[in-house]
């Protein structure tokens, strides 16, 4: 875990949640589905002018209402008040009304407009016109769709399941003209297009559901999709998304998007203060101790660049991990960012966007810090040769101290820690360093943000490539790890989930190579390659086609006696 005195920015505790549901109400058409949406006032205190789906606030008295209400056997008592406060809330704002009589006879449209919805200001009063027309309402009939929770930065916050129901025969929805007005319907993708175009404000939790929405042909697919989830009942989904500056404006992200990680780690209470924005000009800060600077390096193989990391402070001195390729102004900037004063330079191995900028970078230094990493092995490209001045044993800690005063006087103690974990697979001579105090793995090419890095043979092996994995699976078990850093891609969190991810769908892979293999055991590797990677685009399968032969190395090797 980081230490909470290595965060950038004064920390306070986010607002609290306030529980609340909202109700997609969906119907058919020629054209596809259509959702049924509203305007929120122009004077609402959460996203105004807005147009949203109906709902709001679960009241307490909203389990008053479950004697009248229909269950279904998976549906937990949560979700049934969840579904209450739906049906109620539609009620309140649109008059629409999902309920039906004892004997399933839907309501009709003028027995929903002989209630009164003025006084349905309370969920009592709302039971009480229901019970006395003998109505049940149809919450047996309302699914999760999605779950989301108000991102952190906000003011004002929600938790909000986002449940779905088909819209009642006969109904027509009329706004309460206060809190919504303006009901329409919709398509999802009509929706987005209006909104792309700035004639239709949605807020981002709606614009999100709506892309999700966008992939189901029919209402009875959404609700099946909800009430078939693999898990059983819940949302598809849940997110508590995040937010930053690109492109000099707020941009926000979910759990699954690659600059979440880094948001999460550098701003954990969720304020809006870091940049997103890849450039090479400067180091970026993420904490106290650690700073990324990105070499001006990007293409296909690199994503936006190699990143550089610097560890340390002013006090203790810094590390300077992968100094990148021979670029003049990136050892320059690097240099300045440290004002020179370099303890030691480490590669996380011999590539070529990695490695060659640590010689320039050591003779800039008065002190000629070592540079320390792994010898490449006789396997290694010829682009890729790498000698450091000292190797770096597995499990052996580069230790950075700073001053501090004790009763005996001024000394140095530890102040960052990095632990190298020799890590083989990408390349031979691959290492990852575990910076202990923080709970942080840089993780240089084994693991990527975005992309999967390549493991290319001799000089790459999937077999060392998953051990490896396993290994620091258990390393960030026992340090505590929460966050990745690699050389490419913004910093990951949820290191062991992100970990575990990574195997599956290399092992997923794998089983697809296999598969192929069985239907053309003839054939070659330039057959089995479009057929394998058929997910992937063409204009990566040269790239493709180096980890395929891995794979097809491992597989044959398993299948030896």
């Amino acid at each position: 875990m980081v230490r909470p005195t290595q965060l950038l920015h004064s920390q306070r505790e986010p607002a609290p949640v306030r529980a609340a549901a909202t109700v997609l109400l969906l119907r058919d058409t020629p054209e596809g589905i259509e959702v049924l949406m509203t305007r929120r006032s122009a004077s609402a205190s959460f996203a105004p002018g807005a147009y949203v789906f109906p709902g709001g606030r679960i009241d307490e008295g909203d389990t008053t209402a479950r004697a009248i209400a229909t269950r279904r056997r998976t549906q937990s008592r949560v979700q049934l008040t969840q579904a209450i406060a739906a049906v109620r809330e539609s009620f309140e704002e649109l008059g629409v009304l999902l309920a039906h009589h004892a004997d399933g006879r839907p309501v009709s449209a003028e027995e929903v407009a002989a209630m009164d919805r003025s006084t349905a200001s309370t969920t009592v009063a709302f039971a009480d016109q229901c019970a006395q027309r003998g109505l049940q309402l149809s919450t047996d009939r309302i699914f999760t769709f999605a779950h989301w929770i108000t991102d952190r930065d906000l003011p004002k916050r929600f938790d909000v399941p986002f449940l779905v129901a088909k819209m009642p025969e006969g109904q027509t929805p009329t706004a309460d003209e206060t809190e919504q007005f303006e009901p329409c319907w919709v398509r999802p993708a009509d929706a987005l297009q209006r909104h792309a175009a700035g004639s239709f404000f949605m807020i981002f939790p709606t614009v999100r559901t709506l892309e999700r929405m966008v992939a189901y042909p029919t209402v009875d697919a959404v609700l099946d999709a909800c009430a078939h989830r693999a898990a059983g009942e819940g949302p598809l989904w849940t997110s508590c998304p995040r937010a930053g500056w690109l492109a000099g404006k707020e941009a926000r992200y979910m759990e699954h998007e690659s600059p979440f990680g880094e948001l999460a780690m550098v701003s954990p209470d969720g304020q809006i203060v870091h940049p997103l924005d890849w450039q090479s000009e400067h180091a970026v800060p993420l904490l106290k101790n650690v700073q990324r600077l990105t070499a001006p390096n990007p293409s296909a193989m690199t994503g936006p660049g190699t990143n550089s990391y610097i560890v340390g402070d002013a006090d203790s001195g810094y590390i300077v991990i992968d100094p990148g390729p021979n670029d003049f102004d990136h050892i320059g900037r690097l240099w300045r960012a440290t004002q020179g004063d370099i303890r030691m330079i480490v590669c996380t191995h011999s590539h070529a966007d990695h490695s060659p900028g640590a010689l320039p970078l050591q003779k800039l230094c008065k002190t000629q810090p070592p540079i320390l990493g792994l010898a490449s092995a006789p396997t290694a490209r010829s682009t890729a040769r790498f000698t450091p001045d000292r190797v770096l044993q597995d499990g052996e800690r580069l230790v950075l101290t700073a001053p501090a005063i004790s009763d005996t006087g001024e000394t140095r103690v530890p102040a960052h820690t990095l632990r190298a974990i020799h890590t083989p697979g990408h390349a031979a001579n691959h290492l990852c360093l575990l910076l202990e105090e923080d709970g942080l793995l840089f993780s240089g090419d084994h693991i990527l943000n975005g992309s999967t890095t390549v493991v290319d043979p001799p000089d790459g092996n999937m077999d060392a490539y998953l051990a490896s994995l396993d290994k620091l699976d258990a390393a960030c078990a026992k340090g505590g790890v929460g966050f990745i850093l690699p050389a490419h891609g913004y910093v990951i969190g949820e290191a062991r989930a992100a970990i575990a991810q990574l195997k599956a769908h290399r092992l997923k892979r794998e089983a697809k190579i296999e598969a192929v293999m069985r239907q053309l055991p003839n054939g070659t590797p330039e057959e089995w390659l479009p057929l394998a990677y058929d997910d992937v685009p063409e204009r990566m399968w040269p790239v493709a086609a180096r980890s395929l032969a891995a794979h097809v190395e491992r597989i044959r090797q398993a299948a030896k006696p």
